[in-house]
């Protein structure tokens, strides 16, 4: 069960450690992903943001909830709300900056968007390994450890947590 999830039971002091080391180890991957891609950019528009439009949310491994929870209690701050616009509702107010950009999502730092700028040859190699090192840091916490859209995270974070069932 992973970060976020409330469909369980609290997790005990082992598992909770256990995902704060995959968020540190998530942490040293992200920064790996900014170094593959610093070859390249984007205009900062923001499109790749307005995930109703584009229908391609970024989707998160546990670890990437995490540190994207951490990220909001480290500020002490909410969750923000949903935007009327569909957008990610991490994007500030004028739509066009992302609130979490130093902890943003491995899909978020791979610019997929059509403006990408830089050399034509994009870091594939890199990002693969990468993402397999993300995979293998939350499998190692939970077997059953698999993404889930940017959407789905906050949805159930938005839910209010259940409580075990009284013996």
């Amino acid at each position: 069960m992973g970060p976020g999830s409330y469909e369980a039971k609290v997790p005990d002091a082992a598992t909770d450690l256990a995902w704060r080391k995959a968020a540190t180890e998530t942490r040293a991957i992200l920064k790996k992903g900014s170094e593959a891609w610093s070859q390249h950019g984007c205009p900062g528009t923001a499109e790749c943001c307005q995930l109703a439009i584009t229908k391609r949310a970024p989707w998160l491994w546990p670890s990437e909830w995490k540190v994207i929870e951490d990220r909001l209690k480290r500020d002490k701050r909410p969750l923000p709300p949903a935007r009327e616009d569909g957008a990610c509702p991490f994007l500030d107010a004028a739509g066009k900056r992302c609130t979490i950009y130093e902890d943003r999502p491995l899909g978020c730092r791979t610019y997929f968007c059509h403006r990408i700028t830089g050399p034509s040859r994009q870091p594939a190699e890199q990002t693969n390994a990468l993402l397999e090192r993300l995979a293998s840091a939350n499998v190692a916490v939970d077997d059953q450890a698999a993404p889930k859209s940017l959407e789905a995270w906050v949805s159930s974070a938005r839910r209010p947590a259940t409580c075990p069932a009284e013996p």
